[in-house]
This record gives structure tokens, C-alpha cells and sequence, in this order.
């Protein structure tokens, strides 16, 4: 994977972000792309060593399209700056848990595991599992390795105040209040070589893997 010229691409991308550009640079964009998709072969390949649940996914498949859906935001920019992928047994509409990977115009990857905005029936049965299992969940947030790796759940959409449902004496409430149960960690790609790159996301999967596994466990259960 040539980062430094995916990381130029983005960055051009972000810069001039239409259509016309797009289209006279798309040679450029199919070959990163290819060698993306390589890419991401090569982590599932590593992923399903420690997770089997995700064997034999589609790398191609696990790829998020380059174009924006503008329907909701005001932001009318088409495409994204970043080339992004998610590795889950359901693929990339499974609501349970995941593993993600992308890598933006700023010259960052990112690496993360857990659930982002799942849906309602899911967010609920993840939150009741927290105030049923209080001391799972005390466990979960003390694994060694998850929390060497990630600083801590991203709070992005977190309530102010505790959900329908649950008191605010209820065991975990500010986890609770929580619309995603994700951990990500971001560095930079300059100077990294193909296998630093799967050294890295390697190393993320694993230590998201007590949290993808709690999470699927609970979506199943």
C-alpha cells in the first residue's frame, strides 16, 4: 500500500472535492484503490486468526463507497476524504459489533472496534446489558489490553441525561447515556511500510477483540 500517494490523493481530493476533479484523476483513484483493497485482504486474513466469526469476508465487500450521501447534510461535499472498510461476520450492515479501519487526508489511520450508532432494538439490549451485568461490564472496562491500546469509549452523542428507561442511580449510567460503544486509536502513516501499517491495525483488532466479543454476545443474546 503506497500511503504517502493515497495520503497525496485525499488530500488533493479534499481540496477539490467535485466531480470534474474526480473524474480526471479516477486512473489514480482505481489503482489506490486496488491496493486498498489488498490491503484490508491481508488484515482479514490476520483478523480471523484470533476472531473466526469473521472468516471469509469479501474484502472488496467490506469497502465504503468513495461517494457521500448528501440526502441529510448540509455539507454537499459528494465525495469522502478518507478510504474506509469494516470487517464484521454480517458485513458492513451488522449491527452488532465490528472491527474499522480508514485512512484520511490528514495522513492518519484510524483503528477501531466496537458498535457505532447501532440501531434503537440494539443500543437498548447493549444498554440493559450494562445495568443487569454491572460487574461484566466493571470487567470489560479493566481489560489490560483494551485499555493500553484505546483510551476509552468515543462519547460522540453521548445523552445528558440517562435514557427512557434508566435511573440515574442505575449501575454505569454515563456509560449508558452512550449512542455508540466504540474505541478507536489514530496515527500517523508517514515513514509506514505496508507491514508497520498491518502491524498496527493488527495490534488494534486484537485488543478491541474483549469488547467486539462482549458486544456480540449481547446483540446474539
Amino acid at each position: 500500500m503506497n500511503t504517502r500517494e493515497l495520503v497525496n490523493y485525499l488530500q488533493g481530493l479534499a481540496e477539490n472535492n467535485n466531480r470534474a476533479w474526480f473524474v480526471m484523476n479516477k486512473p489514480s483513484y482505481d489503482i489506490l484503490r486496488a491496493e486498498f483493497v489488498e490491503l484490508v485482504g491481508r488484515v482479514i486474513a490476520a483478523t480471523e486468526k484470533f476472531d473466526p466469526a469473521v472468516a471469509g469476508q469479501d474484502a472488496k465487500k467490506t469497502l465504503f463507497r468513495i461517494n457521500r450521501d448528501v440526502r441529510f447534510s448540509k455539507d454537499k461535499s459528494p465525495y469522502k476524504t478518507h478510504f474506509s472498510a469494516v470487517i464484521a461476520p454480517g458485513g458492513k450492515k451488522d449491527p452488532g459489533s465490528h472491527y474499522y479501519l480508514h485512512i484520511d487526508q490528514h495522513g492518519k489511520l484510524l483503528v477501531a472496534g466496537g458498535c457505532y450508532l447501532p440501531p434503537p432494538e440494539v443500543l437498548l439490549k447493549i444498554r440493559r446489558r450494562i445495568a443487569d451485568e454491572p460487574a461484566v461490564f466493571t470487567r470489560l472496562l479493566k481489560n489490560k489490553a483494551l485499555m493500553a491500546y484505546f483510551d476509552g469509549f468515543a462519547d460522540e452523542g453521548k445523552l445528558v441525561r440517562p435514557p427512557k428507561g434508566f435511573d440515574a442511580d442505575t449501575p454505569h449510567i454515563e456509560y449508558i447515556k452512550q449512542k455508540s460503544f466504540i474505541m478507536w486509536r489514530e496515527r500517523p502513516v508517514k515513514g509506514m511500510t505496508t507491514d508497520k501499517l498491518l502491524k498496527e491495525i493488527d495490534t488494534g483488532f486484537k485488543a478491541s477483540l474483549p469488547l467486539v466479543k462482549w458486544l456480540r454476545a449481547t446483540v446474539e443474546g
